[in-house]
């Protein structure tokens, strides 16, 4: 008899070499659900290869490209650009330059957060009768003040996005002009 109290494990499918995958079995290896496929193929990251009935099939190496993706994704960039980061081959084609960029954006995130932190734990510990005569709680209120109430982790306030918005927006009106 079948313990009650065992939870039902997912298991994902052995990826056979030389075999395509259905969109389900790809879902399942990736953790990456079934309709984020289908945007993920609509935006260029991945491609189909085939059907199988009404189920889309990928050649076993989208599971590295999707990869791929999470990592961009926790790095912070958009989809629009990691799909600029492949060939249309769908080879990896990463821009170093914009890999050291980012890198330095994310080393600016790290040390505001780490500011924010410390900041918390010292109003957390703080013998001021109130938070707000704590003189680095003030500072911490400054700075929340001064970024518009925005995360200290947006990209939005980053200059290189303020930079890649204007450009657009001047390769619109010059289209349009």
């Amino acid at each position: 008899m079948r313990n009650m109290h065992t939870a039902k494990v997912a298991r994902r499918p052995p990826v056979v070499a030389g075999r395509d995958l259905d969109i389900a079995e790809v879902a399942l290896s990736s953790g990456v659900a079934a309709s984020a496929l289908r945007f993920y193929e609509r935006k260029g990251l991945i491609a189909s290869v085939g059907r199988r009935g009404l189920r889309r099939t990928f050649d076993p190496r989208v599971l590295e490209r999707l990869a791929l993706v999470a990592l961009g994704r926790a790095a912070g960039f958009t989809l629009d650009e990691m799909a600029g980061m492949f060939t249309p081959e769908g080879r990896p084609r990463i821009d170093r330059a914009r890999l050291a960029t980012r890198a330095q954006e994310l080393d600016v995130t790290i040390r505001k957060l780490g500011a924010l932190r410390d900041g918390l734990r010292h109003a957390a510990v703080c013998p001021a009768p109130s938070h707000m005569e704590c003189p680095t709680f003030r500072r911490l209120l400054a700075l929340a003040a001064a970024r518009g109430g925005r995360p200290a982790t947006s990209r939005k306030a980053s200059a290189s996005r303020v930079t890649q918005r204007l450009r657009r927006k001047e390769g619109r009106r010059g289209r349009h002009a």
